[in-house]
């Protein structure tokens, strides 16, 4: 049987007014990340399978869409775009010593299990400073990370910020394998108490160590939760995290922006490029996170160029649907108008239309049908949110309807 109007599983249309509010939105936000001097970059929808594979840290191969080319090389949907432009900044910028600060909107393909009720298409807006290895620059980014969210409309968010070298010091110094790492990593993100304490009971571990790992997910809050990170470990390697992030939220102080900080030195990552820095935004109305980043000191040198980067990705389908449930608009400024006209007065209709487009003015041109009535295509309009019709039904003059009270007014034809 044909699927001929169905779409896969995990992905939709977007049409019409949540279309234009989606569009209307990443303007409003690529503006900002304009003023903070980031430029447009484009890469590829889909690029060679080596550009993610597990190597680069990115999503399971399982987890991808990869199809083969006519010669044979192995092509991958790009699961997330942070790789591809570590690959353009390597190609294009390999002698470039300065930093670099690039913004991008695109689509991002995951094939997620359908368990899990995620959408395999996503659309991510967001920003990479490129051979910046300062704190000043992860607090830049986290920042510009906060005004996007502001900017959208968002008041009430948190963005819990983490270090992926605290856990990966205290793995470590307990000796941990690959597999017991990964299993701790997952336990520990998902804040399953019960099933750290099971893995812990496996391991031989000295005391102290195996106390911090049973508290990791309890140490979530405010920035008091630095200092009983201090407490409860002297690995040298993961109090350089501490103090990480103790810099990077004075900074963010100075920018104003202290109050929508949370620490959770719990929180970790399956892309294993980060190496530093690392943070997720929240927000009501959605489950996941809306918008995600961190440091990534290695990656871009898997391509052939040294450069300590960071970056984020805002997630706007999940932005959309957190400022729907929140009840927070976004003005599209499609204010449409319909000029309908008899068939006789087609030339003083053009003229009409041609009139309002000179002045921006979104226009839609109908001819009047002899079986529809003036009711019909009034709720047409209100059905495609149109705030009024020109109906010319003569030489010199037309009848404007406003669809909101009805009322009815004569205009001249524009001449």
């Amino acid at each position: 049987m044909e699927n001929l109007l169905h779409t896969p599983e995990g992905v939709r249309d977007i049409y019409n007014e949540e279309c234009s509010r989606k569009n209307v939105l990443s303007a409003k936000l690529g503006r900002i990340l304009n003023l903070y001097g980031y430029r447009d970059i484009q890469t590829p929808t889909f690029e060679f399978f080596d550009i993610f594979n597990r190597e680069r840290g990115t999503v399971p191969s399982r987890n991808m869409y990869k199809f083969i080319d006519r010669d044979g090389s192995t092509l991958v949907l790009r699961p997330d775009i942070t790789p591809s432009i570590a690959r353009a900044v390597a190609k294009y910028y390999k002698e470039e010593r300065i930093p670099l600060r690039f913004s991008y909107c695109g689509n991002t393909f995951i094939n997620n299990s359908s368990l899990q009720g995620k959408m395999k298409e996503t659309t991510q807006l967001g920003a990479e400073l490129i051979g910046d290895r300062s704190i000043e620059g992860d607090a830049e980014i986290v920042a510009l990370a906060i005004n996007l969210l502001l900017e959208s409309g968002l008041e009430n968010f948190q963005l819990d910020v983490g270090h992926v070298g605290f856990f990966q010091a205290l793995a470590r110094e307990a000796s941990m394998d690959i597999s017991a790492v990964e299993q701790m990593r997952v336990l520990i993100e998902s804040k399953n108490y019960f099933g750290v304490e099971a893995l812990l009971e496996q391991l031989t571990l000295p005391k102290e160590t195996a106390d911090i790992f049973l508290k990791l997910p309890e140490l979530f809050g405010a920035y008091d939760v630095i200092e009983q990170a201090r407490a409860m470990t002297k690995n040298e390697e993961a109090l350089k995290a501490l103090d990480a992030i103790e810099k990077l939220y004075q900074l963010i102080r100075e920018y104003g922006f202290e109050k929508y900080i949370t620490i959770d030195l719990g929180m970790l990552t399956e892309y294993d490029y980060y190496t530093g820095i690392i943070f997720r935004g929240y927000t009501y109305g959605t489950g996941d996170a809306v918008v995600k980043g961190g440091r990534y000191d290695h990656l871009i040198g898997q391509f052939g160029k040294d450069a300590a980067s960071v970056g984020f990705a805002v997630v706007l389908d999940e932005l959309m649907l957190a400022l729907s449930r929140q009840k927070i608009d976004i003005p599209t400024g499609d204010a449409a108008t319909m000029v309908l006209y008899e068939p006789e007065f087609r030339s003083q209709a053009i003229r009409t239309a041609n009139s309002l487009r000179n002045i921006n003015r979104s226009v839609s041109m109908l001819k009047k049908e002899s079986g529809m009535n003036m009711d019909d295509y009034k709720d047409y309009c209100k059905r495609y949110h149109m705030e009024s019709i020109l109906y010319v039904n003569s030489a010199k003059t037309l009848m404007k309807l406003d669809i909101a009270d009805d009322s009815v007014r004569t205009m001249p034809v524009p001449e």
